[in-house]
Parts: C-alpha cells; sequence; structure tokens
C-alpha cells in the first residue's frame, strides 16, 4: 500500500493536480509555494535531462509539426493532427520513486524534463519538443470578501465545497473583485536560478499565465452552489444576471491590469490552450503588435461552460454567454468548448467573433458538429480517454471511434484534430497511450 502510494506521487500535490500538472496554470500554482532551491547535484541531473530535451527540439521533425499546425489554424486542408496527453497517468509513466532530485523545485522541473523525453521518444504525436524552459510569475490573488471553502481534493482527490452564497443573494453586495498580486521579488529568484540551471542548453522564458478558462461557470457554482444555480435561472433571473455580471466585470478588470502592468505573454506558439491543442499560428500578434507589450488582441481567447450541460440553449443564452462574449471580444483568435457538447449550442456559439477552433466532446454528435463547422473552424476533437485505461485496449473500438470522427470530417473538409487528454490512468501500462497514437495516425492516413 505505501509503495503504491509512493509510486502514484502527486508531485505537485494539492486541489487541481488530477492533470499531472499538465496545465500550465496548474503548474505555476504548485511552484509558486515551494522554496526555490537546487543542489547542485540536482542541477548536474537536470541540465543532463535538458541536453536530451534540447538534441530533441533541434531534430527537422520539430520545425514541420510547428507547420502543420499553423497551416492547420490557417484552415487548410491538411493530415488530421494528433495529440496525446496522458495528464493524470503521468504519475504512472514517471513514478515519483523514479526521479532523482531531491528538492521539490528540483522534482518539479525534473518531471517536466522528463515528460518532453517522454513525449518525443515514446508518444511521437504531433505536439511539438521546443528547445526553451519557461517559468512564470510568482503571485497570489486577494479574497473576494466572500471566500468558497473546498473540503477534501488533497493529492488529485474529489472534493466539494461550501458556497458562500447558498442560502440566498443577500450577501452579493459584500463581493469584491479577486486581483493579482506579483511577487516581483520571488518571481526574480525562480527566473534567476533557471537561468543558472539551464543557460546555454535550453533558452529560459519568463510567461505570465493567469487563467485557464475565462467561461465563469465554474465561479458561478463554487458561489452559489450547483443545484441552487439550476433552480436560480428560473426562481431568481435577475440575482443571475448581476452574478455573471460580477463575475464577467471581475474578469474585465483582471485583463485591463494584466495589459497595463504588461504581465501577458503572446501564446501563438506551443501554449496549449483550455482545451484545444496548440497555439501555432501566424496571425498572431495583431498587425499593431508593438514587438514587446501584448494585449489581449494578440492572444488566442478561451471560455466552456461545461457546468451548463444540463440546461436548454435558451439558458445558455440568456444567462451565460452573454458574458462570455464581451471577454472573448477582446481577443485575436478564439477558442470555445470543453467536455460539453455544442450541438444545440451551435448557433449560439458560433456569434464569438473571430472564433476559429471548436472542441467537439466526446458527449457531441460527430457528424452534426461536422456539418456545423464545416472548414470554417478547427474540428478538435476530445476522444474518449476510457479506452486506453484499461489493461487490454481493444483496438478495434478505438479505430471504431476514430474512423466515426475522420468519415464525418473528412466529408464536410473540417480542419481536424484529435486529442486524447482527461486521462486518470492508463493501467500503469504507458504503452496504451503510445499505441493509441500509432493507432490514430493509421487512421487519419487512411
Amino acid at each position: 500500500m505505501a509503495q503504491n502510494k509512493a509510486m502514484h506521487e502527486r508531485t505537485g500535490g494539492g486541489i487541481g493536480d488530477g492533470n499531472g500538472l499538465s496545465w500550465s496554470i496548474t503548474y505555476a500554482n504548485a511552484i509558486n509555494s515551494l522554496e526555490f532551491v537546487v543542489s547542485e547535484e540536482d542541477k548536474t541531473t537536470l541540465q543532463e535531462l535538458a541536453k536530451q530535451v534540447a538534441e530533441r527540439a533541434n531534430h527537422p521533425c520539430q520545425q514541420e509539426k510547428k507547420q502543420r499546425w499553423k497551416k492547420h489554424h490557417s484552415l487548410e486542408i491538411t493530415q488530421p493532427l494528433i495529440f496525446c496527453d496522458p495528464e493524470a497517468a503521468w504519475y504512472e509513466i514517471i513514478p515519483a520513486v523514479s526521479l532523482k532530485c531531491c528538492s521539490p523545485l528540483a522534482r518539479m522541473w525534473e518531471m517536466k524534463l522528463r515528460k518532453e523525453i517522454f513525449w518525443a521518444d515514446n508518444i511521437k504525436d504531433d505536439r511539438v519538443v521546443e528547445p526553451a524552459f519557461t517559468v512564470h510569475h510568482v503571485s497570489t490573488k486577494t479574497s473576494r470578501g466572500l471566500e468558497t471553502q473546498i473540503i477534501g481534493g488533497g493529492d488529485g482527490n474529489a472534493y466539494t465545497w461550501e458556497s458562500p452564497l447558498k442560502d440566498g443573494y443577500e450577501a452579493l453586495d459584500e463581493l469584491k473583485y479577486s486581483s493579482i498580486v506579483v511577487d516581483t521579488k520571488r518571481t526574480n529568484e525562480l527566473l534567476s536560478l533557471a537561468h543558472d540551471v539551464f543557460d546555454g542548453i535550453l533558452t529560459v522564458r519568463l510567461e505570465g499565465i493567469w487563467w485557464w478558462t475565462l467561461g465563469m461557470s465554474s465561479d458561478l457554482i463554487l458561489l452559489r452552489g450547483f443545484e441552487n444555480i439550476l433552480m436560480d435561472f428560473y426562481d431568481y433571473p435577475d440575482e443571475v444576471h448581476a452574478l455573471m455580471a460580477f463575475l464577467r466585470d471581475e474578469n474585465l478588470a483582471m485583463l485591463d491590469f494584466l495589459e497595463s502592468e504588461n504581465l501577458l505573454s503572446l501564446n501563438n506558439g506551443g501554449d496549449f490552450h483550455g482545451t484545444g491543442g496548440y497555439g501555432w499560428t501566424d496571425e498572431l500578434p495583431s498587425s499593431g503588435f508593438d514587438g514587446s507589450h501584448v494585449k489581449t488582441t494578440d492572444m488566442w481567447g478561451f471560455c466552456e461552460s461545461q457546468e451548463t450541460v444540463g440546461v436548454s440553449p435558451e439558458i445558455f443564452e440568456e444567462f451565460i454567454f452573454p458574458y462570455q462574449n464581451e471577454i472573448l471580444q477582446r481577443f485575436g483568435l478564439n477558442i470555445y468548448g470543453c467536455c460539453e457538447p455544442l450541438d444545440t449550442r451551435w448557433d449560439v456559439v458560433k456569434k464569438i467573433p473571430r472564433l476559429r477552433k471548436v472542441t467537439v466532446s466526446p458527449w457531441s454528435n460527430n457528424k452534426t458538429m461536422a456539418e456545423h463547422l464545416r472548414s470554417d473552424y478547427v474540428y478538435c476533437k476530445k476522444v474518449n480517454p476510457a479506452l486506453i485505461a484499461v489493461s487490454n485496449v481493444d483496438e478495434d473500438a478505438v479505430r471504431k471511434e476514430l474512423r466515426d470522427v475522420f468519415s464525418a470530417t473528412k466529408k464536410h473538409r473540417c480542419p481536424t484534430e484529435v486529442l486524447m487528454r482527461d486521462v486518470m490512468t492508463l493501467a500503469n501500462k504507458a504503452q496504451n497511450a503510445v499505441r493509441w497514437v500509432q493507432i490514430a495516425r493509421e487512421e487519419a492516413e487512411r
């Protein structure tokens, strides 16, 4: 039992670490709380791994993949792109007991580098390995005045919560915007340490990563409660609008702050966006970009509304979409959707300005979404991770799922990518992820 726990230790720990630190915002938050220490022995280990990453990043195939992503995002009809992130199963592929570094920071950096190597050598999807090492600003967020109490959730486990507005909206006026406080001193310490370890091997870069979604649905239910919100659409519509307006304005204020303080970073490269693949494109930054001051118009934007999957398109259009749309109007290109099926919401979602990528969840109808998207949007298909979460993968079932997707997208000439994500386990068989990519490649080439 103890050995099994050590094998699957969450390197980042805490709530939200169920994705193997695959989201940049989760990685940044986990790093923030650590002591910034790397011993000479750990430094040597990290440098040896960094050299292996640099070797793979400098292979000509990485430039070829980068150009395929750019054509893909320009809506050129290319062969479908394949992406596989084992997420939580990274802890099975690279268990904690296999890490050589000692300090928590060095172990997280080691994990990051080993993932790059495994991606290049084993998974072999269309993800681009870059000759760079990214660190993020160290920051905290101020209180909203009314806080959601999270119960449980440690080590990637399930959690519940106590909503501060669960008994009604009387305290709504007590809410105030949460704001970002950047710890410049600690940020510089982290950046300096990364330079000390990786300079001459990988290019060290500082990026501002401040959100994974601007969708606000999760904040809505955390503040009021899931069942309450579903009833409130009918019983307290004015109050729901008021709460959504608060969340919208809070996000707009955050974007204003980040722009004015020059804390935004371009995400038109090897940056994973929401649930919609990578950002490689020549269409960003905007034509007015001055080369140093990034604005939202120079970036990809992303929203989703998974929590409202059970409400009608009319309810979604009235209570959620208008507030999201005001935020997305600020961005140069946009992505929409996560695990919620968008089949019945498409007439609403398509109103988003400069919408380029649309997530097609495992619960979407492939044919219907292909008819909707055609060659006007990127068809970003999330496949079912349960198919590879078993000891013996049913390859016929894997092929059937992929053929259903490619049959629909080929008919309607959709620029297509397929994503294997939300993986909770590979049944301790890393080969499952490797084999899925091989099968997806074979089916894409048919």
